[in-house]
């Protein structure tokens, strides 16, 4: 008899884009494993996301990708002028359209 081990937790089902979510306490989105593996983001530092608050959207350039050590989600955080200026608040819902890949070239 075999027995399944099973390390971790399943991530979020979310593998297309848009989905919905809720900011973090820390103003940050959370870009789950199976949506960041499926757009390919695995080694991508920065992106252009385009998101939507309240029938908003609010393009966002050069957002840095916060990875954590062990697992392929990626974090971003929503920058304070952009928050103030749209009254985006923590446990606010957000749809995010677009995450698009940018190359930054360090001169």
């Amino acid at each position: 008899m075999t027995t399944e081990i099973t390390v971790g937790r399943k991530g979020l089902p979310i593998n297309t884009l848009p989905y919905t979510i809720k900011i973090y306490i820390n103003n940050q989105v959370l870009v789950p494993a199976n949506l960041v593996r499926k757009l390919g983001l695995e080694r991508t530092k920065y992106a252009y996301v385009v998101l939507e608050h309240n029938n908003q959207k609010i393009e966002l350039t050069n957002v840095k990708l916060l990875r954590t050590k062990h697992t392929s989600s990626r974090q971003f955080t929503i920058p304070r002028e952009v928050r103030e200026k749209f009254g985006i608040k923590p446990f606010d819902m957000v749809t995010i359209h677009i995450i698009r890949p940018i190359n930054i070239s360090m001169s």
